[in-house]
């Protein structure tokens, strides 16, 4: 294996955020005194958190302000009189406690870790990812997280991955890789970048970018047999 730098996506790539994110978002409308429709409800939150995010990955918005205006558009779409910052607050408070592993990840993390040295890349809030590392299990296996907020800049931003292997022990290009789930922000960044990267597909979608992974995997466990 010739690869010894291994930079993992947290959420849907290691931690199975669509669940985690679901029964946070019904535990904070629910502690809000808002349980009606909720499945609806989390529907038009998600369309427009990622509306949210993209335009935070494009730096058109902070972070802080995408924290709380994606509850203020959803309450407010449905004319429900319920607090932004509250729920925003409950939200990630629940978010950090709500961790659910995608199958496989403990093993690839160990085993990666056994080879050379395994970090963590996200977009997502420091603090709130910080904590849903160590309630994962996957923090023994983990030598460094680099999130978007410590750094100023978000993948696929160059800037972020010289932020990240900075971090690293050692870092050379031709002995990195990238393993994520988004092809916008994790595959894309790589190619930018100048290093290998492994796509993680586990719905079997089509790529219609402009982004090429160097290996593309449905389940975690092949990504051993893909890098060796």
């Amino acid at each position: 294996m010739k690869h010894r730098l291994f930079l993992f996506d947290l959420d849907d790539t290691l931690l199975d955020f669509r669940a985690s994110e679901k029964l946070s978002f019904e535990r904070t409308l629910r502690g809000l005194g808002y349980g009606a429709g909720l499945d609806g409800l989390f529907q038009q939150y998600q369309a427009i958190n990622m509306a949210l995010w993209r335009a935070f990955e494009a730096g058109t918005v902070a972070k802080e302000f995408l924290k709380v205006e994606r509850f203020r558009q959803t309450f407010a779409a449905n004319g429900l009189e319920l607090d932004p910052a509250a729920a925003s607050h409950r939200y990630l408070e629940s978010l950090s406690e709500t961790v659910v592993l995608v199958d496989g990840a403990q093993r690839v993390c160990a085993a990666l870790a056994a080879v050379g040295e395994v970090g963590i890349i996200t977009n997502g809030v420091a603090a709130i990812q910080q904590r849903r590392i160590a309630s994962s299990g996957l923090g023994d296996y983990i030598s460094f997280t680099a999130t978007s907020e410590a750094c100023g800049y978000a993948k696929p931003d160059g800037r972020f991955f010289t932020y990240a292997t900075n971090m690293a022990r050692a870092f050379t290009r031709d002995a990195t890789i990238i393993i994520g789930d988004r092809l916008d922000a994790d595959i894309l960044g790589a190619n930018q970048f100048g290093i290998d990267s492994c796509w993680f597909n586990p719905g079997r979608l089509a790529n219609n970018s402009e982004a090429r992974p160097t290996f593309a995997v449905e389940r975690l466990d092949a990504i051993l047999p893909a890098l060796a």
